[in-house]
């Protein structure tokens, strides 16, 4: 049984929701989303919140339900406030600049790394070791994140590549004579 699922989705001020059959759409002042919700999955508006059950008690439905109401959830916070990741670059020239809106990286390779911002993604590069990704979809947000950092992940010898801020990195000894 869903502990999550159970609570209602209250719609914040400043939002408009609306359920149309299984799309749940919210405006607000960033901007709109949409989301599509499983049919296993029954969602509807309730006293100024969003309801979801599951159709039946089949474990596909139970477990389609918790994530389908965080999504919910995800997408009042989106089109509100939005979301943020931040990285930081660790090593010796190693930097990130904007150029126009491509984000360059110098990582120690041969060439440096341009990477295309998506769209509905904004980038920032306040100091050249810090990168702030920003946008309203949270599962975008944390994909241009994770795509940045796979270019030089962290090494664990001297900690060097682009980590999330504030990861922690299992730091290994080195060899010994």
């Amino acid at each position: 049984m869903s502990r999550i699922g159970k609570k209602p989705v209250p719609v914040p001020q400043g939002v408009t929701a609306n359920v149309d059959g299984q799309t749940v759409t919210a405006k607000g002042p960033k901007g709109e989303l949409r989301f599509v919700v499983n049919d296993e999955v029954l969602v509807k508006m309730e006293d100024g919140a969003v309801a979801v059950d599951p159709r039946d008690q089949s474990k596909l439905a139970r477990s389609k339900w918790g994530m389908s109401r965080t999504q919910i959830s995800n997408i009042f916070s989106g089109v509100k406030d939005g979301f943020e990741k931040r990285l930081e670059i660790t090593g010796v020239g190693y930097r990130a600049a904007m150029q126009g809106k491509n984000l360059q990286l110098a990582l120690g390779f041969s060439h440096d790394v341009v990477y295309q911002t998506p769209e509905g993604i904004t980038i920032a590069t306040p100091k050249p070791t810090e990168i702030v990704v920003t946008g309203i979809d949270k599962q975008k947000v944390g994909q241009v994140a994770a795509e940045i950092r796979e270019y030089r992940g962290p090494e664990p010898y001297k900690g060097k590549g682009v980590r999330y801020a504030g990861e922690k990195i299992v730091r290994k000894e080195g060899k010994k004579k």
